[in-house]
């Protein structure tokens, strides 16, 4: 008869304590923090201001990019003033309109789907791989649908029409509703 040795699983870290695994380098690193001082502490640790978060200025009346958003019937839902570099999903977040983006504008999800005017679509850059992957997805594709989020506003797209779709396909339903924050 042969005899069997059981061999228990041990975590890494029981490992590293142990030496018999070379320590990572970022566990170095970020294990001595607590002995910096403030001023090289403040070199690891750093931040930066977002963007946009909760201080958002919109153009003067009659000053900003014109974008008209319609139902799927053709009903005028909402005509807003866009700054430039604006994308469709952040003003419709921000106005109220019920374009959902679940993904929350990372090109993963195709609830964002909006259909351009034919007379603006054009004036867009061209979809990149990852959009024409998700839009192969959405409901109710057409010659001029894009991902609300992947079209920013520019001045040549003043007076554009956004219509949303009757409907979306939504792989990440969790029975929340993406809002604007």
């Amino acid at each position: 008869m042969s005899s069997f040795r059981i061999v228990r699983p041990m975590r890494i870290s029981t490992l590293i304590r142990a030496r018999q695994v070379p320590l990572p380098d970022h566990w170095t690193r970020w294990s001595n923090l607590h002995r910096l001082s403030s001023a090289n502490l403040r070199r690891y640790l750093h931040g930066s201001p977002t963007q946009r978060h909760g201080n958002v200025t919109r153009p003067d009346p009659g000053t900003g990019i014109k974008l008209h958003f319609k139902d799927s019937k053709g009903n005028l839902l909402k005509t807003i003033e866009a700054n430039e570099g604006d994308d469709i999903l952040s003003l419709a977040h921000e106005h109220d309109i019920d374009l959902e983006g679940a993904c929350e504008g990372s090109v993963a999800c195709s609830t964002c789907h909006v259909i351009l005017s034919p007379e603006h679509y054009d004036l867009v850059p061209e979809p990149s791989d990852d959009e024409n992957d998700m839009l192969d997805m959405a409901f109710g594709l057409t010659d001029t649908s894009r991902l609300g989020c992947q079209v920013q506003m520019a001045r040549e797209l003043d007076g554009m029409t956004a219509v949303l779709p009757s409907a979306t396909r939504n792989m990440f339903v969790d029975g929340k509703k993406a809002s604007h924050h």
